[in-house]
């Protein structure tokens, strides 16, 4: 049997199997026939801004209502916007059609269950099965409806709106937002407006090929510009599907997804609500975070790279602050899922109540050097039995000590071999990096 899902969904290359119209019609049918399995059910269905979407969208929409499963389109939308929206739409899953911070070439597609959290290994299992079985659409009788929803980017944004402390007004700060020509591109400046930010947008002019690309939170350099040359306060950046988040400070430094994770936490652990002072991230977050959450007795939790394995881990943990230092965030008390949005009006309601600058915030933790070099393969690389790659791991982790660390892992959306070394000296860090990819190449 095919295994579809990786860490995020199911995502790939445009025309290539299985991102094709035809995969994706049996795959709206078979997630379609495991959610009837219980009953009449429905979903709904929202996009980025890439090209490909209308086609995908279309092809998962004959598939569930041939399930008879009724589908409510939403059109684009963030994919944590589909999280809450399933939700308060009673819908019985979420569909996103996105890849997510990938350029317009890639397309893909991730599920949420009807309480708007990642599906559960499971059900992908489920619906795995019942792709390897021959598609048979319900009766003429029992097809489903299709319905295009009137307005799910209000009731977004007042969800939004509704988990920043409303006592607080914005409107002392100058902030420039980059919606990387996706999902947010609607959506974010009246977010933030609304609570009295001054806002300058850019990058918010999709036209199905932009997404993502020379902009948001994969490529900040148009960013930090804009913020150094309009004085802005600071610099917001989505990705494609606004469920990343990377800030820019007044001087015009990136502050990535561990460094914001760092600046809430310290805040909610001093405002007593920062639940069983917990924090989840995952093998890649930086050795200085560890450091600073450690020197403020603050449990640090190792998840697996995704934020779906970081959400497991707070759950089990009773966790309710998680990341990434890609920019996934994630407030388990305001929402279900990593919402780029919303983890951006909890760093500002800390800046608004420290009367601090971002910049000042960012710098009471002081991150390691830390350099990932993605090695493309052609084909499946066995690191585990790699003699000669756990040759030279061993080597520089004998050079680094216990001021550095070293992961190598297979990417589980894109044919990558991740290698990632930190360590105090920057030097070092480098040359150990590239001593491993150049093994591997």
């Amino acid at each position: 049997m095919a295994n579809y899902f990786g860490t995020d969904g199911i995502r790939g290359e445009v025309g290539i199997t299985p991102i094709t119209a035809d995969f994706f019609l049996k795959l709206g049918w078979a997630v379609g026939s495991v959610l009837s399995e219980k009953g009449k059910a429905s979903v709904v269905i929202g996009k980025d801004t890439r090209v490909s979407g209308y086609l995908f969208e279309s092809a998962l929409e004959a598939g569930f209502l041939s399930a008879g499963v009724d589908v409510g389109l939403l059109g684009p939308m963030p994919t944590p916007a589909i999280a809450y929206l399933t939700q308060t739409y009673n819908a019985t899953a979420g569909v996103v059609i996105s890849a997510s911070h990938n350029h317009f070439q890639d397309n893909g597609v991730k599920f949420f269950s009807h309480k708007g959290l990642k599906l559960s290994n499971e059900d992908q299992a489920k619906i795995e099965q019942k792709l390897a079985e021959p598609m048979q659409s319900v009766s003429s009788d029992q097809i489903g409806k299709a319905r295009r929803h009137e307005q799910p980017i209000g009731r977004y944004i007042e969800f939004c709106k509704s988990t920043f402390d409303r006592t607080i007004n914005l409107s002392g700060l100058n902030i420039v937002i980059d919606c990387a020509n996706g999902a947010t591109y609607h959506i974010a400046k009246d977010v933030f407006s609304e609570l009295g930010a001054n806002i300058t947008v850019i990058n918010n002019a999709p036209d199905g090929f932009n997404i993502n690309k020379n902009c948001g939170a994969t490529d900040t350099q148009h960013l930090q510009e804009v913020v150094l040359e309009a004085g802005a306060d600071l610099g917001i950046a989505f990705d494609g599907d606004g469920d990343r988040l990377m800030m820019v400070d007044h001087q015009g430094q990136l502050v990535d997804g561990d460094e914001l994770v760092f600046i809430v936490a310290k805040a909610w652990q001093a405002q007593q609500c920062l639940d069983n002072n917990i924090v989840v991230g995952t093998k890649m977050t930086n050795l200085g975070m560890r450091h600073a959450l450690r020197d403020l007795n603050i449990d640090f939790i190792e998840a697996d790279v995704g934020d779906r394995y970081v959400m497991e881990k707070m759950k089990e943990h009773g966790s309710i602050l998680g990341g990434e230092g890609s920019g996934h965030m994630i407030c388990l008390d305001k929402t279900t899922s990593g919402d780029g949005i919303i983890s951006a009006l909890q760093v500002l309601e800390v800046l608004a109540k420290s009367g601090a600058s971002l910049n000042q915030l960012k710098n009471e933790m002081v991150k390691y050097p830390q350099v990932l070099i993605n090695v493309r393969t052609k084909e499946k690389i066995d690191l585990d039995n790699h003699q000669q790659l756990d040759a030279v791991t061993k080597e520089v982790e004998a050079e680094l000590g216990k001021q550095g660390r070293v992961l190598i892992r297979a990417s589980g959306t894109e044919p990558l071999i991740r290698v990632m070394v930190e360590a105090k000296d920057a030097q070092l860090t480098q040359q150990s990096a590239e001593k491993l990819a150049n093994t591997l190449r």
